[in-house]
């Protein structure tokens, strides 16, 4: 079922029509959300992420995924173009990530260096945000050129703020693409590190943002540095300090560093839980047809 899936997503993202032949479809290999979700290994407990970078302390509400099996969810389970790489993801335990309410958590790091938080108190959000929606909105040619439907930046799902003391920084945007029923929720929490950002994404629908509110915060509690990669254990006489400040990270000054094929995935993956479900519906239909057309 998913790799069809993921052919028709990417098909309705760049506005194509999918051809699908009979026999193509009567030929596909295919698999249950259950045999899907038995090939995963949920983890539970205490986290060592890769590269000793961090640690996560699960509590029972939640499960962690290796970076393959994240990469699986993400691709073959919600539809996103192939080449995502992350930490792994943090899922709720007692949610299908395949379901309506499915969500989760992708897992990065970026070791630009160490980023000072010098312009925490002078940042401007309301100004930050037209600007954003500006760039974003100048973006849409270069989007709809490469076949990608045009994307808008509505607001703040929730205005960003600063922790001085966890060093982490929170905000939400909310997303509307072109054709998307639902607009998507982009939650994001960057926690400063000694030589870099952890980054949490949580992926969902707008319509689960008073949950996500409140379970990112759970999130933010279980997840630390490991010793040695703290934001305290700077060495100014050692380490790289970041070109860029908190504003640029809310801004994405970091994606922009990317081409635009990774720009536009990072901005895709916010809808994948709508088109998932729009797609699984238009594969039903198109099977039915297949079938009828076989007998």
């Amino acid at each position: 079922m998913f790799k069809p899936l993921t052919t028709l997503l990417l098909c309705c993202l760049l506005g194509l029509a999918p051809a699908v032949r009979a026999a193509d479809a009567a030929s596909a290999p295919q698999m249950t959300q259950e045999q899907f979700l038995s090939s995963l290994t949920f983890q539970q407990g205490k986290i060592t992420l890769p590269g000793n970078i961090a640690t996560l302390d699960l509590p029972s509400g939640f499960r962690y995924l290796s970076p393959a099996d994240a990469t699986k969810v993400l691709v073959d389970g919600w539809g996103n173009p192939p080449g995502v790489t992350s930490l792994g993801m943090i899922v709720p335990a007692n949610t299908n990530v395949l379901s309506q309410d499915g969500w989760g958590v992708v897992i990065t790091y970026n070791k630009d260096g160490h980023v000072k938080d010098d312009d925490a108190d002078s940042i401007k959000y309301d100004e930050l945000l037209k600007e954003m929606k500006e760039g974003l909105a100048n973006h849409n040619e270069e989007r709809q050129k490469a076949g990608y439907p045009a994307m808008h930046l509505i607001g703040w799902a929730e205005q960003p703020s600063y922790e001085k003391a966890s060093h982490k920084l929170y905000w939400a945007k909310e997303l509307k693409t072109d054709g998307a029923p639902e607009n998507g929720l982009n939650y994001n929490i960057r926690v400063l590190g000694r030589e870099g950002v952890l980054v949490l994404n949580a992926v969902a629908g707008m319509g689960q943002i008073a949950r996500i509110k409140t379970e990112m915060k759970q999130v933010t509690a279980f997840t630390d540095f490991t010793d040695g990669n703290r934001y305290s254990d700077f060495n100014s006489s050692t380490d790289k300090v970041a070109e860029y400040g908190l504003a640029a990270l809310v801004a994405g000054g970091v994606a922009s560093k990317l081409g635009l094929f990774g720009k536009l995935l990072a901005l895709l993956v916010a809808f994948k839980k709508v088109i998932f479900l729009v797609v699984a519906g238009a594969f039903g239909a198109i099977y039915k047809f297949v079938k009828r057309e076989k007998t």
